[in-house]
């Protein structure tokens, strides 16, 4: 089964080989049929710090590298 890959916008790129990106997902709503925005923030692994804010990314799933990283990027 092949790994989950998500694409998002950087947001910060603080830590040091590690950048926030923020997926945003449209979903319909069961009820009212309207389509809805949900974002979470994800920690990804960059291990050169070649990422700025405002770049799209794409991320894949991997092992954990600390408490919070679960994804390195593509």
């Amino acid at each position: 089964m092949p790994r989950r890959v998500l694409q998002g916008t950087v947001v910060s790129d603080k830590g040091d080989k590690t950048i926030t990106v923020l997926v945003e997902r449209r979903i319909m709503h069961p009820i009212y049929k309207k389509y809805i925005r949900k974002s979470k923030k994800h920690a990804a692994y960059d291990e050169k710090n070649s990422r700025k804010v405002g770049d799209v990314v794409s991320m894949i799933a991997c092992a954990p590298i600390s408490k919070r990283k679960r994804s390195t990027l593509l």
